[in-house]
């Protein structure tokens, strides 16, 4: 798939790139999202944010991502679990990065099968850094 995207008029754009965050808490979604900034590597983010277990699995159903962000520290239902959920029940799915407790819980992101992790308390340098590494242009 393309990062560049070509009008009927002959422009050119940059194809958003497409995150869903998950979190029950409102605070760790906006460090997340003010972590990271508008954009990654030049293009610009669109966010989908969810709170709950559902509404995670309605728009991952129902939208096409390029990646998921999940807390792990979400009450009842913790991105872990989402994770495993979505790894084992899912054809087509996007990177998953796992928001942990604590750095002595990336093997917990090992187990839920997520493609990286980032601990709390979250460095914004880390989740940003996190974050661009899915999207990094790929080397010759």
């Amino acid at each position: 798939m393309s990062d560049v995207v070509k009008h009927e008029s002959g422009d050119v754009a940059v194809r958003k790139a497409r995150i869903l965050l998950y979190s029950d808490d409102r605070n760790v979604r906006e460090k997340v999202r003010f972590a990271v900034g508008p954009t990654t590597h030049g293009r610009p983010i669109e966010w989908t944010e969810t709170a709950t277990h559902a509404a995670v699995i309605d728009a991952v159903d129902s939208s096409e991502f390029d990646l998921v962000i999940l807390d792990g520290e979400a009450a009842k239902v913790g991105g872990m679990a989402i994770a495993r959920q979505m790894r084992h029940e899912l054809y087509v799915l996007p990177p998953i990065l796992l928001l942990v407790g604590r750095p002595g819980d990336a093997w917990l992101a090992t187990w839920s099968e997520a493609d990286a992790a980032v601990s709390h308390p979250l460095d914004p340098f880390a989740v940003r850094d996190a974050v661009d590494s899915f999207f990094a242009p790929a080397t010759a």
